[in-house]
Order: structure tokens, then C-alpha cells, then sequence
């Protein structure tokens, strides 16, 4: 699963013997689902995605205190890549630390006939973590490979670029 985290790292709220990210952002195909519209796909995933980054980490670990709470920030159509999906996005509270934002996008492969993909966000909430505006910029920032333009698979992003 390609995965970009953020640059440095810091000790987690709920397990000081561990470090956390305060943005982590990847993508895998939509298996192992019965779910077939973007909207469906994002929706379904949305909790595991904040499962995943806010909850138990793959040792078991609750490295925020666990999800105390979300709310829906966004709930919306998207173009990625050509193609029409949809994102979801939650602002999570997390027992401790300062929560963060999830955000799950599903769109149709722009190959055409391979699964769906789908992006996962998870940003730290605060000052200190990545901001939502980011998000939407790494969402218009996904083209098909082989794109005429800027951007794709091993184009460089930063923010303001």
C-alpha cells in the first residue's frame, strides 16, 4: 500500500514510547467489498480509515486514546484523475492529543475496468498538523499515468507547487 507520511515525528499522546505522523496519506484498490459506487465505497470506508489511523495500531497499541467521537466535515462528489468520485471526510476526537481529520476518496480506476481506488487522509487536528487545504490539494493533484500535465505517479508535491 503506498503510503506518504509527513516529515518528522513526534512522541504519541497515549504511548510516549512510540512516535506518531501528523499527516499520512495512501492508497490501495477497493477489494473485499460489496459496496460498487464511489459514494457507497467512500462511505463504507470512512470508518475503517479512522479506525486505522486514530484507533489500535497493527500491535494493538492506542497510540491517540482511541476515538472518543466524530462528526461528517464533507461528504461530496470529487474529480480525480478524470473521473467522478467521492470523498468523506470526519474530524475525529481522540481520548488524547488534539484528534485530527479522516478522509476517505473513492473513484473509478482510470484504467477503465480495474477496481475502484481508493486515498485514505488522516491529518492531525491543531496548529501543528497539515492543513485541510492540503487535502484538496493532493486530491487535484492524483492524474492517470502517462497524463500530458504536471503532476502523477513520481511527480514531486509540495504544498504551493
Amino acid at each position: 500500500m503506498p503510503t506518504v507520511v509527513t516529515a518528522g515525528e513526534y512522541p504519541c499522546p497515549a504511548a510516549t514510547d512510540r512516535d506518531c505522523r501528523r499527516g499520512t496519506v495512501n492508497s490501495r484498490t477497493a477489494s473485499g467489498t460489496d459496496a460498487t459506487t464511489p459514494e457507497a465505497i467512500a462511505e463504507e470506508d470512512i470508518a475503517l480509515a479512522a479506525d486505522a489511523f486514530y484507533e489500535d495500531d497493527v500491535l494493538g497499541n492506542r497510540l491517540y486514546g482511541g476515538i472518543r467521537s466524530h462528526k461528517v466535515v464533507a461528504a461530496r462528489p470529487a474529480v480525480v484523475a478524470g473521473r467522478t468520485g467521492y470523498l468523506v471526510r470526519w474530524q475525529v476526537t481522540t481520548g488524547k492529543g488534539p484528534g485530527g481529520y479522516v478522509q476517505s476518496l473513492a473513484f473509478p480506476s482510470p484504467r477503465g475496468s480495474e477496481s475502484p481506488v481508493v486515498v485514505r487522509f488522516a491529518f492531525d487536528a491543531g496548529p501543528k498538523g497539515p492543513s485541510l487545504a492540503t487535502m484538496d490539494e493532493i486530491v487535484k493533484g492524483i492524474l492517470p499515468i502517462g497524463s500530458t500535465t504536471n503532476g502523477g505517479v513520481g511527480a514531486p508535491l509540495s504544498p504551493g507547487s
